[in-house]
């Protein structure tokens, strides 16, 4: 080996331990600031007594940890300031209790000697409709401890007085306890008006002229006529029945190759004349309206909606001899001028016919010269059909004419053919 280039002697171990003890301690001071006896003392204690141990200059071995020695060090210096002291934590808020209830007030005493009836807020005068009952107003909003005392009806008298309603309540007359005479006042009122209702007879049947049917016959027709432009030729034959109180009327009309049509309509008979209970047209089928007078409705046979029976109601075919019952009971009343308004039910419909009361004129019928007042029906829609007819007054103002012109231009005229 070359002596020149022989390593540097290393250092020896007591002057790094030296170092590494006064950096170790500078470092303490900076971090701890100044160190109490008692610190000093178990550092000086706690400092592990250096001893010789041989070695070799090349032994790097043999050298002590710096590291090593500040560890017991450390551990006794940072009792103090490792541990953090305990922070003060603020507790939190304790929830907020709930509010007590207020303290009850005691009940007021009950008014032993109060005899006023209860307010009309609490019960509604009976004789009041529902319709023209006033609310009261709900109560201002105030806390359950101001009005825990207060009953309830006081309460609502007293929000009445505050806000007045738009229209007050009459107040029911002061009555003795016990005694309730206000429902029987009204049920016998209710009971009194509908006898007096029962006992009077509506207007319409107090309107009713008195008739006077005439007495039974038999009437013979030439008719002649045009349907859908083609002209006719037929015989009509009126049988007039009345006897007991009732009536029986059938009316046929017999076409040469078109076959016959009858129309039939039976009843009672009283001081206002005919009420028709079933009136029937026949052709090729039978069609039929029935007149209820107890349910005051007219049902069809078909399937028609119901009408409703008026008072002096007929059908088409008693109309006849319901009007000359009338001009025979008072033919002063009918003069020219006048109208008869008559409600008149078909086979599936009903409507009020207006007839105007014509002059009285002579006639050339097949029969002979007849004196006979005229009676024409005036349409009023549309599609209403013109009926004519001439009552003489020398057979009991049975209709010695009778002229039937519809909307659609088919005509019918019945001519009496000979005397009954």
């Amino acid at each position: 080996m070359n002596p020149e280039r022989a390593p540097a002697a290393a250092p020896r171990w007591p002057t790094l331990l030296a170092l590494a003890t006064a950096v170790a301690g500078a470092h303490l001071v900076l971090l701890l600031g100044p160190v109490s006896w008692n610190a000093a003392a178990a550092l000086a204690s706690a400092r592990p007594t250096p001893t010789a141990i041989p070695a070799s200059d090349h032994d790097d071995r043999a050298m002590p940890t710096p590291v090593a020695q500040r560890l017991p060090v450390a551990q006794v210096s940072t009792v103090r300031w490792i541990v953090p002291a305990p922070v003060a934590v603020p507790a939190a808020a304790p929830l907020k209790p709930p509010r007590a209830a207020p303290p009850t007030r005691p009940a007021a005493p009950r008014r032993e000697a109060r005899t006023d009836p209860p307010p009309v807020v609490a019960e509604a005068a009976p004789d009041v409709p529902p319709a023209i009952e006033v609310p009261l107003p709900a109560p201002a909003p105030e806390s359950a401890s101001d009005n825990a005392d207060i009953p309830p009806t006081e309460t609502l008298a007293l929000a009445d007085t505050t806000t007045p309603a738009p229209a007050p309540v009459p107040a029911p007359a002061p009555q003795a306890p016990g005694i309730d005479d206000t429902a029987p006042d009204t049920d016998d009122e209710l009971l009194a008006a509908a006898a007096v209702k029962k006992r009077t007879p509506p207007a319409a049947t107090r309107s009713l002229p008195p008739a006077q049917p005439p007495a039974s016959t038999r009437l013979d027709y030439a008719v002649t006529g045009r349907i859908k432009g083609i002209a006719y030729n037929a015989e009509g034959q009126l049988d007039w029945a009345l006897a007991d109180g009732r009536y029986s009327a059938r009316m046929e009309m017999k076409v040469f190759l078109l076959g016959s049509r009858v129309q039939t309509s039976t009843g009672q008979v009283g001081p206002a004349g005919l009420s028709p209970e079933r009136f029937a047209d026949k052709s090729r089928s039978e069609k039929a309206a029935h007149f209820d007078a107890v349910q005051k409705r007219v049902r069809f046979s078909n399937n028609a909606p119901d009408a409703v029976l008026l008072p002096g109601a007929q059908d088409r075919l008693s109309l006849f001899l319901q009007i000359a019952g009338l001009l025979q009971a008072r033919p002063q009343a009918y003069t020219s001028g006048q109208t008869i308004e008559m409600p008149v039910v078909g086979t599936g419909d009903a409507d009020l016919w207006r007839f105007e009361v014509g002059d009285e004129v002579t006639l050339s019928l097949p029969a002979g010269e007849m004196r006979a007042r005229q009676i024409r029906r005036l349409p009023r829609k549309e599609f209403d059909s013109t009926v004519e007819m001439w009552l003489a007054p020398a057979l009991q103002h049975l209709p010695v004419r009778l002229r039937v012109t519809q909307a659609n231009g088919d005509v019918a005229d019945q001519q009496l053919s000979r005397l009954p």
